[in-house]
C-alpha cells in the first residue's frame, strides 16, 4: 500500500481529533440505515466492520431509539433501550476497533415521527401534533416531566454507549425525523414555556441536551451534534442564512463534532437525477466552519478524491463524510490511499439502498452487490474465493448481470469468453444513461468495463449474436445466458394482466425499446406507466424536451409511484408538472383506436377518451431467453453435456439494474457448488430455552 505522506490525496489520511479521541483519517461514514440493525445484528457487525476495514476512519450506527416511546417499528434501526442492547453494540464496536477505527453511535428520539405501533406507548412531541406517516394517531405535547425524562433518557443512553465501547456519541437534530429538530422548528412548536417562541428558547433542549450527554461520557468520548441547517423550503423552515446559523452560534463549542446536512432526508440523499454534482450541500453548510472552533464533517455524495481534497483545504469540511459512496464501495478510502482510482466502484445516486430501508428489506446496491450479504452468505467487496478447479465460462450477454458475473468468475480464476450482440458493452445501461438525469448509470458500466480491461483471462466478443449451434460449437461447458429483457407493446402488466385492447387499425404502440433504437414518434404522444419505477417519468420528460406533447397515464394515484422510496416521487411529478407535461392518474388504458385513447378511472370505471397519435407502454417485460430454451433443449435430449446452463440478470427475471448486478454476482460466487448449497445463506433467529 502506498504511504500516505507521498499520496497526492495525503490530507485525507491526516489523524484528527474530536474531542478525547482521534480518528486515523479524515474519512467519516456518517450515521445511515441498513434495514438490518436491532433485528439482525450480526449482520449489521459484519457490515460496519467491512468498512472499518476498507479504511474509514470512523464508522457510525443509523439512528438508534434510545427508548420505547421512541419505537419506529416495523423499521429495524437500532435500539439502546435498555442493558439487554448492550452486547449487540459491543460486537459492532469491537468489530471496527480490530481495524483501528473509530465507532460512533447517533442517539435518536424521534417524537411525533414515532408512532410507537409496537410499544403503544402514546407518542410525544414539542406540542399536540399527529404523527407521520398517515397512521391515525396524535403525539401529545411535552410537558416539565416529560422534557426531564427526556433528558435522562439521553444520559442512560450515552452511558450505556460508553459501556458498549462507542467512541463518539451523537445527539441528533436532523431530517425532520427527531424531537430535537421538531423543537427547533415553528411550525410543530407552539411552546409559551422557556422551550418554546424565541429561537434562543426552541434551541434550549437542545443545548440541555448536548450538555447532559457530554457530563454522561465524561472524558472518554466524544460528543457529536448532527443538525440539518437548511430546509430547503425558504421562509416556511429553517434556513441556513437565518436562524441555521443563529442555532450553530449558539452552540458552537458545545459539541466535539460538527456534523451539518440539510434536511429532509429527499434533501440529504438527494439522487444524482435531481442533484448530479458531487458536494452540492456546500452552498447551504459552509458557513459552519466559519462560526464554529471543532471540526466538522459533512456529505455530498463524494466519490473524487480530488473533489473531497478541495473541500478540506477550502475550509468547508475537516472529515468527508459519506453514507451512500461508502455503501458502493467500503474500501474507497483504502483504494485513494493505493492510487487505485480507477478501481472504485463510483455511487451512481440511484437510492436503491434507500429504497431498501423504506420497504423493511435489508440493504442492497446498484454498484455493489456483496452490500449486506457479508455476514448471511461471507461475501466479502474485493475478494471472491479462488475456484479449487478453474474453468473456462461462456457468458452470452454483456449487459450488468453479463459484466457482473465475468468479473467475478475472472477474480475467482476462471476463464471467460464474453460475447455481445452489440458494438459495445452495458446493455440497457447504455440506454437509459442517455436519458435525462441517469448519466451516472453508466458507472455501473464503466467500473467494471474496466476492470475487465486489465484482466488477461477474459475474452470479449462484441457485435457476436450467437446462435444455440454458435454456443455448442464452442465446446464449453459452462454457459450463462444474459440476453436481457424487452419491454412489451401489448401492455400486459400489474393492471393488465391480459394485456390491454388494441383496434387493429390503432394508433402505433411504442417502447423503450423502440425509442432507444431511433424510431421516430408522432408530435403528440400518450406515455402510459404501469411500471411505477424511474422509467416512465425519464421517458415522459425525454419526449418533451424533443418537442413532443406528452400525456402521462397512470393507474396509480401518483407517477413513478415506487420512486416514493428512492426519496424522489414528489420531485418527479413536480419537474413533470412545471414542465407542462399532462399527468393522469389513477387511470387505466381501456382502449387504444385509429386517433384516441380511452382511459378509465380505477375506482369508478368512468371512461375519458383523449386524442392522441401513438402510445409509448411502460408496464412490463419479457425476458430474451429463446436462446437459452433452445440450449436446454438440447441438453435435455442428451445432445449437450453442460456442466452450467443457467439465465442470469433479466434474462431470467426482468427487474432493476441492482438485482441484474446481484444475480450475476450470486451465479459466478456459485459456480461449482454443490447444489445443496446454492441459494442458502445464514440467518438469524430467536434462540428458545426449553
Amino acid at each position: 500500500m502506498a504511504n500516505a505522506k507521498d499520496n497526492p490525496f495525503a490530507v485525507l489520511f491526516e489523524p484528527m481529533a474530536i474531542g478525547p479521541v482521534t480518528a486515523r483519517n479524515r474519512f467519516f461514514q456518517v450515521p445511515h440505515c441498513t434495514g438490518l440493525g436491532h433485528a439482525n445484528p450480526q449482520a449489521e457487525v459484519a457490515l460496519r466492520a467491512t468498512k472499518a476495514e476498507g479504511g474509514w476512519g470512523v464508522v457510525c450506527t443509523q439512528e438508534v431509539e434510545i427508548h420505547p416511546s421512541s419505537d419506529i417499528s416495523p423499521y429495524p434501526e437500532g435500539r439502546l433501550w435498555d442493558d439487554a442492547d448492550i452486547p449487540a453494540h459491543r460486537a459492532m464496536t469491537d468489530a471496527v476497533h480490530e481495524h483501528n477505527s473509530l465507532a460512533g453511535i447517533e442517539l435518536v428520539h424521534n417524537g411525533q415521527h414515532a408512532a410507537n405501533l409496537a410499544t403503544r406507548i402514546p407518542p410525544i412531541a414539542p406540542t399536540h401534533r399527529p404523527v407521520d406517516l398517515y397512521h391515525p394517531l396524535q403525539a401529545r405535547a411535552m410537558d416539565k416531566h416529560d422534557i426531564k425524562q427526556f433528558r435522562q433518557w439521553h444520559v442512560n443512553a450515552a452511558k450505556r454507549s460508553r459501556q458498549a465501547g462507542y467512541d463518539i456519541v451523537y445527539v441528533y437534530a436532523g431530517h425532520n425525523m427527531a424531537m430535537l429538530m421538531h423543537f427547533l422548528l415553528p411550525r410543530y412548536n407552539d411552546r409559551s414555556d422557556e422551550y418554546g417562541g424565541n429561537v434562543v428558547n426552541r434551541a434550549r433542549l437542545l443545548k440541555e441536551t448536548l450538555s447532559d450527554v457530554r457530563d454522561a461520557v465524561g472524558g472518554d468520548c466524544g460528543v457529536a451534534l448532527r443538525l440539518a441547517v437548511d430546509e430547503l423550503m425558504g421562509d416556511g423552515g429553517l434556513q441556513a442564512n437565518d436562524e441555521g446559523s443563529e442555532i450553530v452560534s449558539l452552540l458552537a463549542d458545545i459539541p466535539d463534532l460538527w456534523d451539518v446536512n440539510i434536511s429532509g432526508w429527499d434533501n440529504d440523499s438527494a439522487t444524482a437525477r435531481f442533484e448530479p454534482d458531487e458536494g452540492y450541500q456546500e452552498q447551504y453548510t459552509a458557513f459552519v466552519k466559519k462560526l464554529v472552533s471543532k471540526p466538522v464533517v459533512g456529505v455530498g455524495r463524494f466519490t473524487s478524491p480530488t473533489a473531497m481534497v478541495s473541500q478540506i483545504n477550502r475550509g468547508v469540511l475537516d472529515f468527508i463524510g459519506a453514507a451512500r459512496p461508502s455503501i458502493a464501495d467500503p474500501f474507497l478510502p483504502n483504494k485513494i490511499l493505493a492510487g487505485e482510482l480507477e478501481s472504485i466502484r463510483e455511487c451512481i445516486g440511484c437510492n436503491i439502498c434507500v429504497s431498501s430501508d423504506n420497504v423493511i428489506a435489508p440493504i442492497r446496491c446498484t454498484q455493489n452487490p456483496t452490500m449486506g450479504e457479508e455476514w448471511r452468505r461471507g461475501w466479502h467487496p474485493e475478494v471472491s474465493p479462488k475456484s479449487e478447479k478453474p474453468e473456462q465460462v461462456l457468458i452470452v450477454g454483456a449487459g450488468p448481470s453479463g459484466l457482473e458475473c465475468a468479473l467475478q468468475l475472472l477474480r475467482r480464476g476462471h476463464n471467460v469468453l464474453l460475447a455481445e450482440a452489440e458494438l459495445d458493452v452495458g446493455g440497457r445501461l447504455l440506454h437509459e444513461s442517455q436519458l435525462p438525469g441517469l448519466a451516472s448509470y453508466r458507472r455501473v458500466r464503466d467500473y467494471r468495463q474496466q476492470q475487465l480491461s486489465v484482466l488477461q483471462e477474459v475474452d470479449v466478443l462484441l457485435d457476436n449474436r450467437l446462435s444455440a449451434n454458435d454456443v455448442l460449437e464452442t465446446e464449453i461447458e459452462h454457459v450463462i445466458i444474459a440476453t436481457g429483457a424487452h419491454w412489451r407493446h401489448d401492455g400486459l402488466g400489474r393492471q393488465h394482466p391480459q394485456g390491454i385492447r388494441i383496434n387493429d387499425s390503432a394508433m402505433p404502440v411504442f417502447t423503450a425499446d423502440d425509442i432507444y433504437a431511433g424510431k421516430k414518434l408522432p408530435e403528440n404522444v400518450l406515455v402510459y406507466d404501469d411500471d411505477h419505477y424511474y422509467l416512465a417519468g425519464v421517458l415522459a420528460e425525454s419526449l418533451h424536451q424533443s418537442g413532443h406533447t406528452v400525456t402521462l397515464v397512470t393507474p396509480a394515484n401518483c407517477i413513478s409511484a415506487w420512486t416514493d422510496h428512492t426519496l424522489e416521487q414528489h420531485k418527479i411529478q413536480a419537474r413533470l408538472l412545471n414542465l407542462g407535461v399532462n399527468i393522469v392518474t389513477a387511470h387505466e388504458l381501456h382502449l387504444i383506436g385509429e386517433k384516441t385513447v380511452t382511459h378509465a378511472c380505477v375506482y369508478s370505471q368512468k371512461l375519458t377518451q383523449v386524442e392522441s397519435d401513438g402510445v409509448v407502454m411502460v408496464t412490463s417485460r419479457t425476458p430474451d431467453d429463446s436462446l437459452f430454451a433452445e440450449l436446454q433443449n438440447t441438453h435435455s435430449s442428451g445432445e449437450t453435456h453442460f456442466k452450467t446452463l443457467q439465465r442470469i440478470g433479466d434474462c431470467l427475471a426482468p427487474s432493476t439494474v441492482a438485482a441484474a448486478v446481484y444475480s450475476g454476482h450470486l451465479a459466478a460466487r456459485e459456480l461449482g457448488a454443490d447444489d445443496t448449497k446454492k441459494l442458502l445463506f445464514k440467518r438469524e433467529s430467536v434462540q428458545f430455552m426449553m
